[in-house]
């Protein structure tokens, strides 16, 4: 089992606590983590482009011109693609890019993800992270006391006063442990988590 400290909001160590193998210690599965990241991004897509066909531009309903006699190339439509105003070749259309990974292969990729963070020491455990008012300052604060900048702040509930402080500070973002993926763990240089949180992350992917 890995050990790691956990240290208080004055970023002085008050513990250590061990970290399940199980979610915090399995061997990284490269493939999988590109694949979650891939399809996080994937399903983020709009797909919503859109360009003319032939057959959708306005106009050019007229043949141009006669077909033989003129001296000009035989054309039936100034909507056809090489005409300027024309319509476009094989033009995209809205669709739908997000595809499906099992659930067994999100679970490692996301424990993949936790236990590569921890191996690069990017793993931080504070005892409880608690504001009594909403304080850019203050959570700033917290975060240069840890020696942390850009950071994945994991949560273990909907604590409004650190998550409204956290808003403003750019490169953090907070979420709670439902909420974690594996984009967002790679994103962020460090994983800054409350002792409660990593509790329940053991809980549920263990």
């Amino acid at each position: 089992m890995a050990k790691v400290a956990v240290y208080n909001m004055e970023g002085k160590e008050v513990e250590k606590i061990d970290l399940a193998d199980s979610v915090f210690g399995v061997e990284v599965n490269e493939h999988l983590v590109h694949l979650a990241v891939l399809q996080q991004q994937a399903n983020d897509r709009q797909g919503t482009q859109k360009a003319k066909t032939r057959s959708e531009v306005r106009g050019g309903g007229r043949k141009p011109w006669r077909q033989k006699g003129t001296g000009h190339a035989r054309q039936g439509s100034i909507r056809a693609p090489q005409w300027t105003g024309g319509g476009v070749v094989f033009a995209p259309v809205p669709r739908d890019y997000s595809f499906k990974l099992n659930k067994k292969e999100k679970r490692i990729a996301l424990k993949s993800a936790l236990s590569s963070k921890v191996a690069d020491e990017k793993f931080v455990v504070v005892d409880e992270l608690k504001l009594d008012e909403i304080k850019t300052k203050k959570f700033a604060e917290v975060l240069k006391n840890l020696n942390v900048n850009k950071a994945l702040v994991v949560l273990n509930d909907m604590d409004t006063n650190v998550i409204a402080s956290a808003a403003n500070i750019p490169g953090v973002k907070t979420a709670q442990t439902n909420e974690i993926n594996v984009y967002d763990i790679l994103k962020y240089d460090t994983v800054v988590t409350t002792k409660a949180a990593v509790a329940t992350i053991e809980e549920v992917y263990a």
